[in-house]
């Protein structure tokens, strides 16, 4: 992913979303350690962790750090990390995110779900969801009652989520 530099909040033909610079802005705050008004690389690192779930490479920390610091030699300040935020946002592959979802929650690796796998999933990100939710989940999932969830049928579902928020 390419970064051009610049303080603009363009991404692709979208605006930032108030409730997506509200997030990032919440997210910087956060991990402004010691409140210095700019993030370090590691500061940085956590940021994209907080927001996108994954720890950036350093090499794509060291496009973000030169793009987003380029008048602050310590740090990247809010408003070039609202604009980072904002690109990599846009950047992101809606069925990339849904198939990694779904691998995380196939931990056995059998290309389709099972009760046991929304119940484990569920339990590694929403402990106090009830049982009962889980499996209301699962049957609304599971289209032809075969006890299996497909990617397809996952896919469906997310991106009704998605469509539909």
């Amino acid at each position: 992913m390419s970064f051009r530099s610049g303080a603009s909040y363009c991404m692709s033909d979208k605006k930032i979303t108030d409730i997506d610079r509200k997030r990032f802005v919440s997210v910087f705050s956060l991990c402004d350690m010691g409140k210095k008004g700019y993030l370090s690389r590691e500061d940085l690192k956590i940021a994209v962790v907080m927001l996108f779930g994954y720890k950036p490479s350093k090499s794509e920390t060291n496009i973000m750090m030169e793009t987003g610091a380029a008048l602050n030699s310590t740090g990247v300040p809010l408003e070039p990390f609202v604009s980072l935020m904002g690109r990599k946002l846009s950047a992101e592959d809606p069925y990339e995110k849904t198939r990694l979802i779904f691998n995380a929650f196939d931990a056995h690796c059998r290309g389709f779900l099972k009760v046991e796998d929304f119940r484990c999933g569920f339990g590694r990100v929403a402990p106090h969801l009830p049982d009962r939710t889980v499996l209301e989940a699962f049957r609304c999932v599971d289209h032809d009652s075969d006890g299996h969830v497909s990617f397809k049928d996952f896919e469906n579902v997310i991106g009704y989520g998605l469509a539909n928020s």
